[in-house]
C-alpha cells in the first residue's frame, strides 16, 4: 500500500509545490524541459515489442506444426483460447498487483515470468504440451499493459499520454514485423524450438536495462526539476489518491464499464489478425509461410506508421483548442470508421487486401492508444493499472471466444470447399465491431473527465 501511495501521490508536498510553481513560471515551455520521459517510453516500447514477438511465434509456426502435430483448426483455436484465458487472469491479477507494489517490480516480475514461459515452449511436442505452455505465457504477459499504461500515467501529462501510448504500443506492430521476417528463417535454419528460446532470452536482456533506468519520476536522479514540473503539471492530487482501489469499488463507475465494454468488443479483432492472418494468406491466396512473410511485414509496417499518427491526432486537436475529451472522442470515431473498409478484403487482390488490412490494423492500434489513455483521463493514478487489468481481462474473454468461433467456422467452410467465405464472414464482424463499441463507450462515458471518487 505504501508503495502504491508513493507512485500515485508522487513527491513530498514541498517538491510537488515547487514543481507546480515552476510550471506556472514557464507555461508552454517544451524545448528545454528534458527528455528522460521518452527514455521510459523507449523501455516500454521494447518490452511491448518482445511481448508481441513471443505471442506471434506460434501463429507463424502453424504450417510447420500442422505437419508435426496434425492438429485441426479447432484444436489450434483452443490452444490460442487457452492463452487468452490465462492472459485474462494475468491481466486481472497483475493490475491489482502493480497498483500495490508499483510498476518497477510489477513489470520485472511479469517479463521474467513470460520470458521463462516462452523458452518453455521449446520443451514440448504435443497439443497438450502447447496448451500448458500457452497458459504459462498468458499468465506472465498479463502484466505488460497494466504496467505500461500506469508508467505512462506517472511519467507524462495528460496532453502527451495518447502520443506516448501510441509510441510504446507501436511495439506491438514492430514485434509483428520482426516476427514474420525472422521467425520462419530461424525455424527453417535451426529448428522451430530456437524461435521460442531466443524470444525468451530477449526478455531477460530487457530486464537488465529496466532495473537501473526506471523508477517513479521523483526517484530518478537523471530527471531535471524542469522535466519533473512538466510531468506533474496536471498531476492527480488530494486524499482520493491514497491507496489502491479495490475491484468492487472500480466496478461501481459506469466510466469503468465504458472501457471494459469497448475492450471486449474490439480486442478480439486484433487477436484475429495476429492468429489467423498467416493461415488466411495460405488458405485463400495460396501463399506459403515462405511467400506470405512479405505481405505480413508490409501490413505491420503500415500499422506501425499510421498508428503513431493516430496517437498524434489527439494532441494536434488539443493544440487546436479542443478539450482533451472532445479531441479523444473525435479521434476514436475516426478510427472506428477507418476500420470499416476491411469489409472489402475478400474481393480484393493480394496487395489491395494488404493495404486494407494494414489500415484496419493501424486504426485498431490508434483506437486502442486513445482507449487506454481514457483510463488515466477518468481515474486517479492509484487505480489505473487495476482498471486496465479489468478491461484487459474483458478483451481477453472476447479473445477467447472469437478464436474458438473462428476455428469452428473455418473448419465448417473448409469442409464445404469455400474457406474464403468463412474469412469474409469474420472480416465483416471486424468491420462493424468498432462503430458498435464507440456507441456504447460514448453512452457510458459521454466525456473523458476525472471521475468524482466516492468514499468506499
Amino acid at each position: 500500500m505504501k508503495k502504491a501511495a508513493s507512485e500515485s501521490n508522487g513527491a513530498p508536498d514541498g517538491l510537488e509545490s515547487s514543481a507546480r510553481v515552476e510550471v506556472a513560471a514557464a507555461p508552454g515551455a517544451s524545448g528545454g524541459i528534458g527528455r528522460y520521459r521518452w527514455v521510459v517510453c523507449a523501455l516500454l516500447f521494447f518490452a511491448t515489442t518482445v511481448n508481441y514477438i513471443d505471442r506471434q511465434i506460434l501463429a507463424l509456426l502453424k504450417p510447420i506444426l500442422d505437419q508435426e502435430l496434425g492438429w485441426t483448426n479447432e484444436q489450434f483455436g483452443a490452444v490460442n483460447a487457452a492463452f487468452q484465458g490465462a492472459y485474462a487472469v494475468g491481466l486481472l491479477a497483475f493490475g491489482a498487483f502493480i497498483d500495490r507494489v508499483g510498476t518497477k517490480i510489477g513489470y520485472l516480475v511479469s517479463i521474467a515470468a513470460w520470458s521463462v514461459a516462452a523458452m518453455g515452449h521449446a520443451l514440448v511436442g504435443s497439443v497438450g504440451g502447447f496448451f500448458t505452455a500457452r497458459v504459462a505465457l498468458g499468465l506472465g504477459e498479463g502484466g505488460n499493459f497494466p504496467s505500461a499504461i500506469k508508467a505512462v500515467a506517472l511519467w507524462f501529462p495528460k496532453r502527451e499520454r495518447a502520443y506516448a501510448t501510441a509510441l510504446f504500443n507501436s511495439g506491438t506492430n514492430v514485434g509483428a514485423i520482426v516476427a514474420p521476417a525472422v521467425v520462419p528463417w530461424i525455424a527453417l535454419t535451426w529448428g522451430w524450438r530456437w524461435a521460442f528460446i531466443l524470444a525468451g532470452i530477449a526478455g531477460l536482456v530487457w530486464i537488465a536495462f529496466w532495473v537501473p533506468f526506471y523508477d517513479v519520476p521523483e526517484r530518478v536522479r537523471r530527471l531535471s526539476r524542469r522535466e519533473l514540473a512538466h510531468i506533474k503539471s496536471d498531476a492527480d492530487a488530494g486524499p482520493a489518491d491514497a491507496g489502491a482501489m479495490r475491484w468492487r469499488e472500480i466496478l461501481r463507475y459506469r466510466q469503468a464499464w465504458s472501457f471494459i465494454v469497448a475492450k471486449f468488443l474490439t480486442d478480439p479483432v486484433w487477436w484475429f489478425f495476429l492468429i489467423w492472418l498467416p493461415d488466411y494468406f495460405k488458405k485463400t491466396r495460396g501463399l506459403s509461410i515462405k511467400d506470405s512473410w512479405v505481405h505480413l511485414v508490409t501490413i505491420y509496417t503500415i500499422v506501425t506508421v499510421l498508428s503513431i499518427l493516430g496517437g498524434w491526432l489527439t494532441g494536434y486537436l488539443t493544440r487546436r483548442g479542443l478539450t482533451v475529451s472532445r479531441a479523444r472522442k473525435i479521434s476514436m470515431l475516426c478510427f472506428a470508421c477507418t476500420v470499416f473498409p476491411i469489409l472489402l478484403v475478400s474481393g480484393a487482390d493480394d496487395w489491395t487486401a494488404v493495404i486494407l488490412i494494414g489500415i484496419a490494423g493501424a486504426s485498431h492500434q490508434a483506437w486502442s492508444a486513445n482507449l487506454f489513455t481514457s483510463v488515466s483521463d477518468m481515474f486517479p493514478k492509484r487505480a489505473v493499472a487495476s482498471v486496465v487489468g479489468i478491461g484487459g481481462m474483458a478483451g481477453s474473454i472476447g479473445g477467447i471466444l472469437f478464436p474458438v468461433y473462428s476455428g469452428k467456422l473455418l473448419d465448417r467452410f473448409q469442409a464445404s470447399g469455400n474457406v474464403t467465405a468463412g474469412y469474409a464472414a469474420l472480416f465483416a464482424i471486424c468491420a462493424f465491431a468498432y462503430l458498435i463499441a464507440f456507441g456504447l463507450n460514448h453512452a457510458l462515458a459521454p466525456r473523458f473527465e476525472p471521475v468524482p471518487i466516492r468514499a468506499p
